[in-house]
């Protein structure tokens, strides 16, 4: 049984790769086996860094995603009004559907047996042994918080969605997919036939649209009762973190967070864009949640190349001022 690593990657999140590879590498191990699953072909500095790393390759096979974009565009083809909905807005195709590349970590040619999949824009602060271990008893592991809130995974406001789910259920399974462990082969073709058919009976009505990947992977597990474990609900209080960014009482003690004086198993910086990492390696003083964090593990094998900020930092998040809204009505912004 061969346990790994995956990723979703290509150069618009090259900073945040080189800040997750390089916290696996030191706090996980250095031999320890990922695959950075592409994106898109969008992949010149990708294909640069990962001829570095020893235990780290890119998959990069359109036909193994083959299967996996297929279903995607099933499954929301039943949905009652996504595909005319993305159309209006320019979007061609299912929205964001390069993001369901990761499920190919489930399909039978995918090369670890049981994995943790980690969005790009996370740092992994611990071990992992406990997660692996755990998938040795459960098909599906999680440690995160999404449960306090469905609106990010279903529609809530959709009458049929209790119906399709107890919302029991859906108040404690639900989970977020830029963090989850599980084994390959969950989703052979018949299990997925068989959640299409459900979907074309009207149940597509339940699944959120402005996060499909996240949406259709909580529906798929939920409806094929795969059972599913989250050390988020069964560890102890005392020993539980967070792992969001959006929390701001973590602790940083040699190059780790701590939560309460646990550390953290990985941090997520969910919620910012791509393109604010990149500014910032870029040199501009920005300043976010947990950068000194990140900025270490980016520059772990080139601290010379660290950005020297001078001055204060502007808040990521400031408003926009007076002249920037003026070059913008103007069309004249950058």
């Amino acid at each position: 049984m061969m346990n790994g690593i995956y990723t979703l990657a290509n150069d618009v999140v090259y900073d945040q790769l080189v800040a997750l590879i390089n916290s696996i590498e030191v706090n996980v191990g250095a031999d320890f086996p990922v695959r950075v699953i592409a994106y898109d072909r969008n992949l010149e500095k990708v294909r640069a860094f990962i001829e570095t790393r020893k235990s780290v390759e890119l998959i990069d096979d359109w036909n193994l995603f083959a299967p996996w974009r297929t279903l995607s565009e099933q499954v929301w083809k039943t949905h009652p009004s996504a595909m005319q909905t993305w159309e209006d807005k320019g979007i061609d195709g299912v929205y964001r559907l390069s993001c369901n590349h990761r499920y190919f970590a489930f399909d039978e040619q995918a090369p670890f047996d049981r994995f943790i999949y980690f969005d790009a824009d996370v740092l992994v602060l611990n071990s992992l042994d406990f997660i692996f271990q755990q998938l040795e008893k459960s098909d599906f592991v999680i440690y995160d918080f999404q449960y306090k809130d469905p609106s990010h995974i279903f529609n809530v406001n959709s009458p049929q969605l209790f119906e399709v789910f107890p919302e029991e259920k859906v108040r404690s399974e639900i989970f977020c997919s830029g963090c989850f462990a599980a084994r390959k082969g969950l989703f052979p073709q018949e299990k997925r036939d068989w959640l299409v058919s459900r979907l074309q009976e009207g149940e597509s009505e339940v699944l959120y649209m402005r996060a499909p990947n996240q949406s259709v992977l909580n529906y798929m597990r939920m409806r094929s009762e795969i059972p599913i474990y989250n050390f988020a609900l069964e560890l102890p209080k005392t020993e539980t973190t967070g792992c969001s960014v959006t929390s701001p009482h973590f602790e940083m003690r040699d190059n780790v967070l701590y939560d309460k004086g646990t550390r953290l198993t990985y941090l997520h910086y969910i919620g910012l864009s791509s393109k604010l990492f990149a500014r910032i390696c870029e040199g501009e003083n920005i300043d976010f949640p947990y950068r000194d964090i990140f900025l270490h593990y980016r520059y772990l094998h080139e601290p010379q190349n660290r950005p020297q900020f001078k001055g204060k930092a502007k808040p990521y998040d400031a408003p926009p001022s007076l002249t920037d809204k003026v070059m913008k009505k103007l069309g004249l912004a950058q």
